[in-house]
């Protein structure tokens, strides 16, 4: 892989997509499709809508259709969109178990401090860990990303920094990085200036292992370093 300079923390050999918008949508179907090539057996998918569960029934099933055709276009067998969309259902034993079953689990987007919440210490949560733990993949995309910096910017207070799940260490996901004007991108990092910036362009995935990260898709990944910006493009 690239030799990206970012620290990841992941519990298992597994891979994490991070991506930065675009989910189930033709444009990433490059992507998904070398994601799925990834796994040692045949794909058992599933998807949460869990970020966009105070959204509203129509917009859960939205994100649920669309995954289901998407991965089954890819040639997906198995795929199952799971109803975890509050803390009710994140603490359902049974839920928790289909997602253990699974190797690949996708997190589509919504509001990242809403997900966060809803998954902390969760038996699903748990259950999302071992897909990892196991050699499969876990994909965020936009909120489905931001939730696995060690935190998590606010969307209407910048300023402000709420908690994540770690597994990129000392950094924030910014996601939708294409549709950020300079001066705001600029701004994010200097108000930052102890976490590193991670931003994510739109249909764009940076994909980290314990071996090292690198990126798929059809942007670029920008990471914050002082007062200037590294960035990254697929190079295959």
């Amino acid at each position: 892989m690239s030799q990206i300079p970012l620290e990841v923390n992941l519990p298992g050999a597994g891979f994490l997509a991070l991506v930065g918008s675009g989910e189930y949508l033709p444009a990433m179907e490059e992507v998904d499709r070398w994601l799925l090539q990834q796994l040692s057996g045949p794909a058992r998918v599933v998807t949460l809508a869990t970020a966009a569960g105070s959204e509203g029934s129509q917009r859960l099933c939205y994100w649920d259709e669309l995954g289901v055709r998407h991965f089954s276009s890819l040639g997906v067998d198995s795929v199952e969109p799971l109803p975890v969309v509050d803390r009710k259902s994140a603490e359902d034993e049974r839920l928790a178990d289909l997602i253990r079953q699974a190797n690949f689990v996708y997190l589509s987007g919504g509001k990242p401090g809403y997900l966060y919440h809803t998954l902390a210490g969760s038996p699903v949560w748990q259950a999302i860990c071992s897909v990892l733990e196991q050699g499969g993949v876990v994909a965020g995309c936009s909120a489905g990303a931001m939730i696995f910096g060690e935190q998590i910017p606010g969307i209407r207070n910048l300023v402000q920094l709420g908690p994540g799940f770690g597994f990129l260490p000392r950094s924030f996901i910014v996601p939708h990085f294409d549709e950020i004007p300079q001066v705001l991108r600029n701004g994010l990092s200097a108000l930052h200036p102890q976490s590193r910036l991670i931003g994510i362009e739109g249909y764009t995935a940076l994909v980290c292992t314990r071996q090292g990260c690198q990126v798929r898709g059809r942007g670029q990944v920008y990471i914050s370093k002082g007062d200037t910006f590294l960035h990254y493009r697929q190079e295959d």
